[in-house]
């Protein structure tokens, strides 16, 4: 299966999330509604993370990997394409 990387922003009740997601090429979950409604998975996997707390002025920190569960997901909204062909680390 060929693979793309797309930015994405995510936000819970307490956090604003940014990093790359990877989503298929094209067709089928090749859309971010596609992976934020997998049943089959209850995480969405995000490399090249930062996380910003929204309710206080605490540091913006940085991760290689996040998953955040589906069910705390408010909102999210694609940013555009990785600036990488691939997150580091995986071989595309």
């Amino acid at each position: 299966m060929q693979h793309r990387y797309e930015r994405i922003a995510i936000e819970t009740a307490r956090h604003r999330i940014t990093g790359t997601a990877t989503l298929a090429r094209d067709g089928y979950r090749s859309r971010l509604s596609d992976l934020l409604n997998a049943t089959e998975r209850d995480f969405i996997s995000l490399t090249d993370a930062t996380v910003e707390p929204l309710d206080d002025d605490a540091a913006l920190t940085r991760h290689d990997f996040i998953a955040v569960h589906r069910a705390h997901v408010v909102f999210a909204v694609t940013l555009g394409p990785a600036e990488l062909s691939a997150p580091s680390g995986v071989v595309a």
